[in-house]
């Protein structure tokens, strides 16, 4: 028995159509929609009358799956909940990129709120942490060589 690798990472979101362009606009590319309901879908999730509308975004070259889901039911009564890089859970992806300046500024432009400026890490990384739609907080980081 051994895992073989992370098949993917989901995210519920409130607004899909508004957390698919932001992963767009970075570079991820739409592999697949589609919508889910009924028994078996209740049963995999453990909630009852399910009904979702998702979006499978990769990267361009396969190696990274995101899976965007919006709960149209049942809901959730708390709401987005805003994150802090210190929350305890799972708090953030991490994506490497090439021309990180380039990237934080587009996102600035687009108006995404940037946690700090770009950080150099030893020799080895540029670092940003920025936030996303709904509280969602991505770690951009460029390897340098």
């Amino acid at each position: 028995m051994k895992i073989k690798r992370i098949d993917h990472v989901s995210i519920n979101v409130n607004d899909l159509s508004e957390a698919k362009a932001f992963f767009l606009d970075l570079g991820l590319e739409v592999q697949a929609e589609w919508e889910l309901d009924g028994e078996q879908l209740d049963r995999i999730v453990g909630l009852h009358d399910v009904k979702t509308a998702c979006v499978g975004l990769g990267m361009p070259d396969g190696q990274a799956w995101i899976e965007l889901v919006k709960f149209y039911t049942p809901s959730d009564e708390k709401g987005i909940q805003q994150p802090f890089a210190n929350t305890l859970g799972i708090r953030h992806i991490c994506f490497a990129v090439e021309d990180i300046e380039a990237i934080v500024e587009k996102l600035k432009t687009k108006g995404t709120k940037i946690f700090s400026e770009i950080q150099q890490y030893e020799e080895s990384y540029k670092l940003c942490y920025v936030l996303g739609p709904e509280g969602i907080i991505l770690e951009l980081a460029e390897q340098i060589r």
